[in-house]
C-alpha cells in the first residue's frame, strides 16, 4: 500500500523480464525459457494477472484508501480551530459580548462561541505566604513586566500557598480563566494528559462570608511547572472581599498539598479572568431556537441575508417563513423589525397571519448569511449515484459548523426542507461526507433525497496552523462601540486542517519504521530521554549480558548543582520502560554519580599573552566538565584530547607536562594516563595546578 505508485507503474514487459532474470535464482532445473514451455506460458498469464491487479489498486477511490489506513490503526486528524485566550487591554470597562462576536488579527478573523460577559474584573495583587511571611508578587500582573520570580521561595513545602487578589469576581456559574506564564529553564517533555501533576499538586479555594470554599479548576499548568491556563468554574455560593492579604478584595487561593518539584517555579506573568475565543470566521450561521412567539436576533454580519424556516409539526420537517415588515398579509410569514445595528426581532402571530412553530425542540431555524455566500448559498440538485461530487463556494471549513439544506417537495407539492449534517444519519436520510480542505461534499448514499436541492445552512471556515499565533498581540473587536482592544498573553494553539491521504500515509510509514519495542542501547537512551513530563538531560544505556540486564543512567534536568533522581523521576521512567521492554530483558534506573578530576601540568606559552593561564583553566574546564558539556555517562577522558586542547590555543607553545587523575577511584579509574568513569559516571573539574612558563 505504501508503494502503490511504484508497483502499479511497471509494464507488463519490465515484470517479465524481472522473472525470467529470477528464474536461475530459484530452480536450476529449469532451462527452457521459448515461448512454447509450459512453465513460461503459466508465469506470462500470472504476471498479466499481477498487472491488472496492480492497475486496479492504483484506481482505488478516496474512501478506500483512508478504510485501509483505518484497518491499520490510522485516521486523518480532524481540522481543529485554533484557541485563544483574551481580556480587554481596558480591564476597568465591562463589555457584553454575543456570540460569534468577531475580533481582527491582520486578516486573521476570531470568534467567541458562545456570549461571554468581560472586563471590570482585574487582579489588584499577588501575595504567597511561605516561610512565616507574607510575599508581595503584584508586578506579575503588569504586562510591561518580565522578570521571573519564585512564588514559593527556594524550597517549597506543602503548606505553602498563593493569594489571587481582585477589585470583583465573577458571577456565579460563570466561567473564567487565568493564564500564568512560567520561566522555562529546561526543556520538559510533553505530557498527554496536561492535567496531570507530577511533581506538586494544589488545592484551590475562594473567600466566601463563610470563608474559603473549595473551588473546581482545571489546571493545565502542572502545578506551576508550565506555562498555560487555569479554567475555573465559579460556585453559586457568593464571594466576599477578604481582608487577611495586605490588600483588601476578592480573593482565589492556591494551597500546595504535595511539593516534590524538580524544577522550583519560576512565574514570569499572570493574567486573570480571560475568556476564550477560536480562529475561524463564520460565512453564514443556523440559529436555532425553542421559542414560537418572538425572536430577538443579533447578527454577526454587517449585511446580513435572512432565511427563516420552522416546524408545525412534532418530527415534521421545515417549513419556510417569509419575512413581512407589517401586518396584512396571511400565509406562512413572521414579522422582521430592526432593532438597531445587526440586531433585529422576529415575531410570529398566528391570528395575524395563520401559521406559527409548533412548540418542540429546534422548533424554528433562522439562517443568516453573509454577502458572499449568499451570492453561491446554492450548492446543487442530487441526482442520486453513487459518490456524487459538488462544490461548495467555501474551502477549509470548520467540520463541527457545517449544515446544508435539503429542500424537496411533500405529496401535495409544497415545499418542504430538512437541515443535514455529514456523516451516517438515521433511516433513508442524505449521507455524504464533508471534504473541508478541498470544499467540496461526496454524497454517499441519496436515501429518499433523489433531486433534492442543496442549499448553505452554516459554514465557517479556517485558516488552520496559522491561528496559532504569538502571545502578546492586540486583538480589535468588530462592531463594538470605541473600537476596543484585546490582549492574548498566551500563544494560540491547538489549529491545524484536516490531515491528507498523503499524510497519513506518511505518518504510517513513519511508524512502520520507529521502533516501539527497546531492542538496542539507542531505543532505551530514546524513550528515556523523551518520558513525558520530565526534564531529562542526559541517559546512558549499558546491556550486562551476563546478568541479561540493561542499566540506564539518567541525570535529570533540574536546579541541583549535582542532580540526582527522585522517586517521582524512577516511578515515571519506570512506567515508560515497562510497556516498552522485551519481555525477557530485565533494565534497571541509575542514579547519576559525579567525580571530580584534578590536573597537573606546565606549559609554556607565547610572549605578551598576560591572560594565558585564565584561557588555558576556561579550556580545561570545558573539557572536563561532563554535566554541562557534550560528553556522557561512561565517556573515556582520554590524554590526548586534554593535551590537544591545551595545545591548540593561540597563546600556547607548547605543553611540556600534563598529569590528570580522578580524585575518587570508585567511580572512575585511571589506566594508561586515561580516565575511565563507570556507566553512571560524569566527570567535573577538580583541583587544576597550571604552571606557566614563558617562552
Amino acid at each position: 500500500m505504501l508503494r502503490i505508485e511504484e508497483i502499479s507503474g511497471r509494464t507488463y514487459q519490465e515484470r517479465m523480464a524481472d522473472s525470467l532474470s529470477a528464474l536461475p535464482l530459484i530452480s536450476e532445473e529449469w532451462t527452457n525459457y521459448n515461448a512454447s514451455d509450459p512453465g513460461i506460458t503459466i508465469m506470462e498469464n500470472l504476471i498479466a494477472f499481477e498487472a491488472l491487479q496492480g492497475s486496479y489498486i492504483s484506481d482505488l477511490d478516496f474512501e478506500t484508501r483512508f478504510k485501509l489506513l483505518k484497518m491499520a490503526g490510522f485516521t486523518p486528524s480532524r481540522a481543529k480551530c485554533a484557541r485563544v485566550l483574551l481580556s480587554p487591554v481596558d480591564t476597568e470597562k465591562s463589555f457584553r459580548l454575543s456570540a460569534n462576536q468577531k475580533f481582527k488579527l491582520g486578516d486573521l478573523v476570531f470568534e467567541t462561541k458562545k456570549a461571554v460577559n468581560t472586563g471590570g474584573i482585574s487582579l489588584t495583587g499577588i501575595f504567597s505566604d511561605f516561610g512565616g511571611s507574607f510575599h508581595d508578587f503584584s508586578f506579575l500582573s503588569d504586562r510591561e513586566y518580565r522578570m521571573s520570580a519564585r512564588v514559593f521561595g527556594e524550597e517549597p513545602k506543602t503548606g505553602d500557598c498563593i493569594y489571587f487578589v481582585s477589585n470583583a469576581f465573577p458571577d456565579p456559574g460563570s466561567d473564567t480563566c487565568f493564564y500564568i506564564s512560567i520561566d522555562t529553564r529546561f526543556n520538559r517533555n510533553p505530557v498527554t494528559d496536561r492535567s496531570d501533576n507530577i511533581f506538586a499538586s494544589l488545592k484551590w479555594e475562594y473567600y466566601t462570608a463563610e470563608g474559603f470554599k473549595e473551588l473546581k479548576v482545571h489546571d493545565y499548568t502542572g502545578a506551576f511547572l508550565l506555562s498555560g491556563e487555569i479554567k475555573f468554574r465559579i460556585p453559586e455560593i457568593k464571594a466576599a472581599p477578604f481582608e487577611g492579604t495586605p490588600v483588601k478584595g476578592y480573593c482565589i487561593r492556591a494551597t500546595l498539598t504535595h511539593a516534590s518539584y524538580d524544577v522550583v517555579p519560576r512565574f514570569k506573568s499572570v493574567n486573570g479572568f480571560l475568556f476564550e475565543v477560536w480562529q475561524k470566521n463564520s460565512r453564514s450561521l443556523s440559529i436555532t431556537s425553542q421559542k414560537t412567539d418572538r425572536l430577538e436576533i443579533t447578527s454577526p454580519f454587517e449585511d446580513e441575508y435572512v432565511l427563516v424556516f420552522a416546524k408545525e409539526k412534532k418530527g415534521s420537517s421545515y417549513r419556510r417563513y417569509e419575512l413581512v415588515t407589517g401586518y396584512g398579509k396571511k400565509g406562512r410569514c413572521c414579522l422582521y423589525e430592526r432593532k438597531g445595528k445587526r440586531r433585529f426581532s422576529l415575531t410570529f402571530d398566528e391570528e395575524a397571519f395563520g401559521y406559527v412553530p409548533f412548540k418542540t425542540k429546534d422548533a424554528v431555524r433562522v439562517v443568516l448569511y453573509s454577502e458572499e455566500v449568499m451570492r453561491r448559498y446554492r450548492i446543487g440538485q442530487v441526482l442520486g449515484y453513487d459518490d456524487q461530487e459538488l462544490e461548495l463556494p467555501l474551502k477549509h471549513i470548520v467540520p463541527d459548523s457545517f449544515c446544508l439544506i435539503a429542500k424537496r417537495y411533500d405529496e401535495d407539492g409544497g415545499e418542504i426542507f430538512n437541515f443535514v449534517r455529514p456523516g451516517k444519519n438515521e433511516g433513508d436520510a442524505l449521507t455524504f461526507h464533508l471534504l473541508e480542505n478541498d470544499g467540496k461534499i461526496i454524497i454517499e448514499d441519496a436515501g429518499d433525497y433523489i433531486g433534492a436541492e442543496l442549499f448553505m445552512a452554516s459554514a465557517a471556515v479556517t485558516d488552520g496552523a496559522r491561528g496559532n499565533i504569538r502571545a502578546g498581540n492586540s486583538l480589535k473587536a468588530l462592531e463594538i462601540e470605541g473600537d476596543p482592544v484585546f490582549y492574548n498573553p498566551g500563544p494560540g494553539n491547538g489549529g491545524a486542517y484536516r490531515e491528507s491521504l498523503e499524510e497519513v500515509r506518511s505518518r504510517f510509514r513513519d511508524d512502520i519504521f520507529t521502533p516501539y519495542t527497546c531492542t538496542t542501547a539507542g531505543d532505551y537512551e530514546r524513550v528515556v530521554a523523551a518520558t513525558p513530563g520530565l526534564c531529562i538531560r542526559k541517559t546512558r544505556a549499558v546491556m550486562d549480558e551476563m546478568e541479561n540486564i540493561v542499566h540506564i543512567a539518567v541525570m535529570p534536568g533540574t536546579d541541583e548543582e549535582f542532580p540526582t533522581l527522585s522517586e517521582e523521576y524512577r516511578k515515571s521512567i519506570n512506567e515508560t520502560l515497562f510497556e516498552r521492554r522485551l519481555i525477557t530483558t530485565r533494565f534497571q534506573i541509575l542514579s547519576p554519580v559525579y567525580t571530580k578530576v584534578s590536573v597537573k601540568t606546565t606549559v609554556y606559552v607565547k610572549r605578551h599573552f598576560s591572560d594565558a593561564l585564565m584561557h588555558i583553566e576556561t579550556a580545561l574546564k570545558k573539557k572536563l566538565d561532563y554535566i554541562s558539556g557534550d560528553n556522557n555517562f561512561g565517556d573515556v577522558l582520554h590524554f590526548e584530547d586534554v593535551f590537544h586542547v591545551m595545545e591548540e590555543l593561540d597563546c600556547v607553545e607548547y605543553v611540556y607536562e600534563l598529569y590528570m587523575r580522578p580524585e575518587n577511584v570508585k567511580y572512575a579509574t585511571l589506566r594508561d594516563s586515561n580516565i575511565y568513569p563507570k556507566e553512571n559516571c560524569l566527570l567535573y573539574p577538580g583541583n587544576l595546578d597550571i604552571e606557566i612558563v614563558s617562552s
